[in-house]
């Protein structure tokens, strides 16, 4: 069976304490493994997306001359999409 990453474990853990008798009746007719994955491949595809537009509104520093700052900058990119894949895929 295929597994699924970050966003299908905090989709789990979202169903199980917010939202547990849909969580309960998913278990009992196994539908959650494949409502997990699913879950995890769109975000995981949403999240490339949105890095992808974030990059092209705001590049990123140049990695050679500060890597600081790349690494801030590209940090800052990924909390942001993360955020936006919380609120859009996960906690609903």
């Amino acid at each position: 069976m295929e597994q699924f990453g970050k966003y299908g474990f905090l989709r789990r853990d979202y169903l199980k304490n917010h939202r547990n008798s849909t969580y309960q009746v998913m278990l009992l007719q196994d539908t959650i493994g494949e409502h997990l994955l699913e879950v995890d491949k769109a975000a995981r595809e949403r999240e490339e997306v949105i890095l992808k537009q974030l990059e092209e509104k705001e590049p990123l520093p140049d990695k050679e001359k500060d890597q600081i700052a790349w690494v801030r900058a590209a940090n800052q990119h990924r909390a942001f999409v993360e955020e936006i894949i919380l609120k859009e895929l996960i906690y609903v």
